[in-house]
């Protein structure tokens, strides 16, 4: 049955669960205007607005990992990398990546306008991968979810690191494409045409609430 389930290409609600990574407000209601003007360019925000409406119209539940770093830095490594994550200067001893947004900040708590409501999961996380020392797969597999949705930022970045998971993990994947953002050059179009469509399937939110059921 389960490998059925994986093949219709109908997404039920009470199999498939909508993943919305990373829906911070310091993401997508940041306070740089260059951003404020890309997301609003791909309606990023309106967008994931209506894939949530679709979902709940369908009876999913919906899952929000989150990021939850500790402000001390106590929960990151800090690691050598030849850029910073922008791909400019950065990464060196004196200049490590270290998360932008920490657990009890207003930038750290989800975007009013996709807020969670009852039944909905939130998944605080500590590294790109969602499913990484979380209890996502656990959530997931406890209700009979089989194939997930999933949606938010950095598409080169979390949304990636979380569908090899999912995919190794044996999740069906729909990855919805203009609700997924990446400001680094072509690493959007690159991931959506070339790395996920073979690991699941790359729609647009009307294409993807159209096979929502309940």
């Amino acid at each position: 049955m389960a490998r059925i389930s994986r093949l219709n290409p109908k997404l039920p609600g009470q199999t498939t669960g909508l993943i919305m990574f990373d829906a911070l407000n310091g993401y997508l209601h940041p306070a740089d205007p260059k951003k404020v003007q890309f997301l609003a360019e791909r309606n990023i925000l309106p967008n994931m607005q209506r894939l949530l409406a679709g979902a709940r119209n369908a009876g999913m539940t919906t899952f929000y990992p989150s990021g939850a770093h500790a402000e001390d830095g106590s929960d990151v490594v800090a690691r050598l990398t030849d850029t910073d994550m922008d791909l400019g200067p950065g990464g060196s001893a004196d200049k490590p990546i270290v998360p932008r947004f920490h657990r009890g900040g207003k930038d750290a708590e989800i975007a009013p306008e996709i807020a969670p409501v009852k039944g909905d999961y939130v998944v605080p996380k500590h590294r790109w991968n969602s499913f990484f020392q979380t209890d996502l797969d656990l959530q997931l597999r406890v209700r009979g979810i089989d194939t997930i949705i999933i949606c938010g930022g950095s598409t080169d970045v979390g949304i990636a690191s979380t569908v090899f998971a999912a995919r190794d993990l044996d999740y069906g994947i729909v990855v919805v494409k203009d609700c997924c953002y990446s400001a680094r050059g072509n690493n959007n179009e690159f991931f959506m045409e070339r790395v996920f469509p073979r690991m699941g399937r790359v729609m647009t939110v009307d294409q993807t609430v159209a096979l929502m059921h309940a």
